[in-house]
């Protein structure tokens, strides 16, 4: 049994979506990042960095006690291990899937993440920063359209590359972004989105987080942290 810490952000949907398509037993643990959940002490025993997602692993593959990971990257790895699925075995085909996997966590998770902020939630709209942050996700978005130019999937075959970069693009519209400009990515875009384990992945998170709204109190907690968040 896994137990999954998550709240309904692009970050947690890739958790769900591996699960979802692995068949992994799992239990959701709703950790509410707009309420400060996230800072609870038993969270924070799993994830220091108080961000989700986070898993705990009841059964991990070398007979131990319950194992705990935190970084969405790194829970999709070990997932990936401990079921052989969705990360090739070969040399090559694991460093290409991991290549990609990493091009999300440095790249497009990042960026477009700023993108959100500046376009939608700061309280000042700065046009230099939205124009850098709304560029930046396009120009990695023409990356991964390149890419998918003769792959039906990011590495070839599904994988994790995938589940990690999928949640990054379904905001595009968010991201200021014309999926119609990117004829190979809105392909890959809609062929991820009709899988039935994509699907019930994208319906827990409706089950779990029925108003998903960012009002005032939640941008406090969301982005007033700093040095002090942590040493308290």
């Amino acid at each position: 049994m896994i137990d999954l810490h998550y709240w309904t952000t692009p970050n947690g949907h890739k958790i769900t979506i591996f699960l979802e398509e692995a068949g992994l037993a799992y239990r959701i643990h709703p950790v509410n990042i707009a309420t400060g959940d996230q800072f609870k002490p038993d969270f924070l025993a799993i994830a220091p960095n108080n961000r989700i997602p986070a898993i705990v692993d009841h059964d991990p593959a070398d007979g131990g006690g319950p194992l705990s990971l935190f970084e969405s990257g790194a829970i999709l790895i070990y997932l990936a291990e401990k079921t052989g699925t969705f990360l090739p075995a070969d040399l090559r085909g694991r460093h290409e899937t991991l290549q990609w996997l990493m091009w999300q966590m440095g790249g497009l998770g990042p960026m477009a993440g700023q993108n959100h902020h500046f376009s939608i939630y700061a309280p000042e709209k700065l046009p230099y920063a939205i124009d850098r942050y709304v560029k930046e996700t396009g120009r990695l978005y023409a990356v991964l359209d390149k890419r998918l130019a003769d792959r039906p999937f990011i590495a070839g075959d599904y994988s994790i590359a995938d589940m990690a970069s999928y949640p990054w693009i379904v905001p595009y519209e968010r991201q200021s972004q014309d999926l119609e400009t990117f004829p190979n990515l809105k392909r890959w875009f809609e062929t991820v989105r009709d899988r039935p384990a994509v699907v019930r992945a994208y319906q827990r998170a409706k089950d779990i987080n029925t108003e998903p709204t960012v009002n005032d109190a939640a941008k406090s907690v969301l982005f007033g942290q700093s040095a002090d968040t942590v040493r308290r």
